[in-house]
């Protein structure tokens, strides 16, 4: 598997996805969060998905350039049409806007419909981190195919449904939270595929309901297990309550539309540090609240406490020396696309 420094990478997927019809603007949205995903670790959310993307746009599913329309708003609230287009693009203004609003009104939310896939969840937190305050985002595939079974049952009714908080600190690495209500993300199973490997107990049962480490079993009828195990009730409890909050607020529903055109629903919110506490205060004690954490002794076979957040940043760290490993069925899709859009010599993928 070729080995990949972050900053090339994002220049190849930023060519490929202009090449595709993306303006400047929304292509450098999708590369830049696909490459932090990769650094972070999450490399199903990674470059993996962009000639998913790709295919999305040539189905007529990604509307590059979609028009950004608000349907309905408040001093504290906003709906947002993404009119089909990227989300990386469509959602990251709606943070911004709801960041904006919560400067002002200490508090803010929006919704967000009729947009692509918005790619690694915490993307929309950290920003409002980076302002001083706390984010939360939570996220749907609106009426798209379903891949979580609900705890007891064997058939996808529901979506991976992810979660994500983040909140400012004093600390090297951000403090916030980035999880599925799934055992796993799907895109961790097809990466597991595209690798060739197995993949552990708990995370898919085939169309059967029969728990299976062979991952591509989810792709003939399996589906993806509710997070927490004998109690994946829980799993399955937030997810239902993300799909409330995604589909049917926003008013994608819930089921699975014939289509299958994939519609993130969004629900996120802002909370101003300040209007609660002072900023600096509320910093250095999270910083000593994560230090605490990580004081207490390892348990058997444990490397030791990380607080949320602090494994993502590690590895970025070491990623963006080392370079991000790329897998070779998706370097392939890479140099295929160059080829078709005649950026073989631009882009050297030999």
């Amino acid at each position: 598997m070729p080995i990949v420094q972050a900053d090339r990478l994002t220049r190849i997927c930023t060519a490929l996805l202009r090449s595709a019809g993306a303006s400047a603007e929304e292509a450098d949205a999708v590369a830049v969060g696909c490459v932090n995903a990769n650094l972070a670790g999450h490399d199903s959310h990674g470059v993996i998905a962009v000639p998913t993307y790709i295919d999305r746009v040539k189905a007529g599913h990604i509307v590059p350039g979609a028009p950004w329309t608000i349907i309905q708003e408040s001093p504290t609230t906003t709906v947002i049409d993404g009119h089909w287009g990227f989300g990386f693009h469509v959602n990251a203004k709606a943070m911004a806007l709801t960041i904006e609003k919560a400067k002002t009104a200490n508090l803010a939310a929006c919704t967000v419909f009729r947009q692509s896939h918005v790619g690694r969840l915490a993307a929309y937190p950290l920003m409002a981190m980076r302002e001083g305050m706390i984010g939360i985002a939570t996220a749907d595939s609106g009426r798209s195919p379903k891949h979580v079974a609900p705890f007891g049952g064997r058939e996808a009714r529901l979506g991976t449904n992810p979660i994500s908080i983040a909140v400012p600190s004093d600390l090297d690495a951000p403090f916030y939270l980035d999880m599925a209500t799934s055992a796993v993300a799907a895109g961790k199973v097809q990466l597991a595929v595209a690798r060739g490997e197995q993949i552990p107990t708990g995370w898919i049962i085939d169309a059967e309901g029969r728990h299976t480490t062979d991952p591509t079993q989810y792709r003939k009828g399996g589906a993806l297990l509710p997070l927490g195990g004998s109690e994946g009730y829980k799993g399955s409890g937030l997810a239902a309550m993300v799909e409330v909050l995604c589909g049917l607020l926003t008013g994608l529903g819930f089921g699975v539309e014939p289509t299958g055109r994939h519609n993130d629903g969004t629900f996120m919110a802002v909370l101003n540090v300040a209007a609660f506490r002072p900023l600096k205060d509320f910093k250095k004690e999270v910083a000593e609240f994560a230090r605490y954490l990580k004081s207490t002794p390892p348990s058997e076979g444990s490397k030791g406490v990380f607080y949320p957040g602090e494994v993502e940043h590690l590895r970025a760290v070491e990623r963006r020396q080392s370079g991000i490993e790329i897998e070779d069925a998706t370097w392939e899709n890479f140099r295929a696309l160059a080829r078709d859009y005649k950026l073989d010599e631009e882009l050297d993928l030999a």
